[in-house]
């Protein structure tokens, strides 16, 4: 069982730009032709903070068009929010805040064998990194800068904490990154 967070990057080191939006990313590549079916059948928890969850309630119409439900996730997911937001109905969602060492616990039991899923953000990451539960980084790539927006991962990581396992190339404009998280790393280096 691992923690891991999977997500689509810009060049630059962008998840989104500064207003949350995605566009950037959709004209990039196909989901199915890329990991992510294989990677989700493994998922048995999800977490994601407050501004990934405002997302999917702003495109829900385009998610349900997609996937055929306005939550696309069949796993109880964990939303990291200091204030109370709207529920989608039918979808398995528990509300927490404060440290992820005490949430992680329950996102263990109730992933059993599989896998738990960093969703977004980049800070809700970095705050799983922080406590040393984050186990791989896997990365899609995609051919665009955006020049400012939120950030891919707000820490300072420095080698050799990051062990890169594979490289794919995804079509003419992503690739995927998948790193592994060391955690026994010399002392001094975060």
């Amino acid at each position: 069982m691992k923690t891991q967070f999977y997500t689509a990057t810009s060049l630059d080191g962008f998840l989104a730009t500064e207003d949350d939006s995605l566009d950037w990313l959709f004209p990039l590549g196909d989901l199915n032709n890329s990991s992510y079916p294989a990677f989700i059948a493994d998922v048995g928890a999800l977490a994601m903070g407050s501004a990934t969850y405002e997302w999917m309630l702003r495109h829900a119409a385009k998610v349900t068009e997609e996937t055929g439900a306005p939550w696309p996730y069949t796993q109880p997911a964990w939303v990291f929010s200091r204030r109370v937001l709207p529920v989608i109905e039918g979808a398995d969602i528990r509300f927490v805040q404060g440290d992820v060492r005490r949430v992680h616990a329950d996102m263990r039991s109730a992933a059993g064998d599989k896998n738990i899923w960093i969703v977004g953000g980049g800070d809700l990451a970095g705050q799983f990194y922080d406590a040393g539960l984050l186990d791989e980084l896997i990365l899609q790539l995609g051919s665009a800068t955006l020049g400012q927006g939120k950030p891919l991962f707000p820490r300072r990581v420095l080698s050799p904490v990051l062990r890169l396992q594979s490289v794919r190339q995804m079509g003419a404009g992503m690739a995927e990154l998948r790193y592994e998280v060391i955690k026994n790393h010399p002392p001094g280096i975060t």
